[in-house]
């Protein structure tokens, strides 16, 4: 727990420097803010933004997963492409979608939380990285959370040499703290995951609105866009 010296906002995801540290207390100062590599969603220092939709219940609506991409490639940040429920519908329709969407510029991830299919390769993907993930309500965002970060999350927020130093009880009221918080205003978590790296959940969060895209960077946030430019340049020279 830290009393903030420094008069910069802190964000989840922020990198901060502390001072005189009381071990014993579980208590120290936040001296400085860490400058920050990118921001999203209110979380510091993303790595990946992961848009999540399902294959069915609900449908894949084009229009929406079109505005959900469009907003995260507008942030700069690389995407992940992922497509849950995978069992609710055959192959030939997996392999449909699949086409569909490496002719957009993806190459998407078709996963299972119930079969546990390409849950491993999502764990790979996501390694050792911070990410946020986004999509529709009904997807299966909270059961891939689980799945991904198992069910060790308070375990995993500390490691071995912390746990063996800061109070049990200290833990305890923090992890009430953030219960009583929860039923007062959604708020943001950033999880463990069981292969290395974080996963942003974030409540009540709204697909962040593309105000920074304009009519000249709109292709660029549409990859089959630019690889056909870019192809284009590599023919030119």
């Amino acid at each position: 727990m830290c009393t903030a010296r420094s008069r910069k906002e802190v964000i989840i995801g922020d990198d901060v420097i502390v001072d005189a540290v009381d071990w014993n207390e579980g208590e120290g100062i936040l001296e400085n803010v860490v400058e920050r590599k990118s921001e999203i969603a209110q979380i510091a220092n993303v790595e990946k933004v992961l848009v999540l939709f399902s294959l069915d219940q609900p449908n894949v609506d084009e229009l929406l997963l079109t505005r959900y991409l469009v907003a995260a490639e507008s942030s700069g940040i690389p995407v992940s492409l992922v497509v849950n429920k995978s069992e609710l519908v055959d192959h030939k329709t997996t392999v449909l979608w699949k086409s569909k969407l490496r002719s957009w510029g993806y190459d998407p991830i078709f996963c299972s939380v119930k079969t546990k299919r390409g849950l491993k390769s999502l764990m790979v993907n996501l390694r050792d990285q911070t990410t946020v993930i986004v999509g529709p309500s009904g997807v299966g965002k909270s059961s891939l959370i689980n799945a991904l970060g198992g069910n060790n999350h308070r375990d995993l927020l500390l490691d071995d040499s912390f746990n063996s130093i800061l109070r049990k009880n200290w833990l305890d009221q923090a992890s009430a703290r953030i219960r009583r918080q929860e039923h007062a205003t959604p708020h943001v978590s950033l999880l463990p995951l069981c292969g290395g790296g974080y996963l942003a959940d974030t409540p009540g969060f709204n697909l962040p609105s593309p105000s920074s895209v304009t009519k000249g960077s709109l292709a660029l946030c549409f990859p089959e866009v630019c690889s056909v430019k870019l192809a284009l340049l590599n023919f030119t020279f």
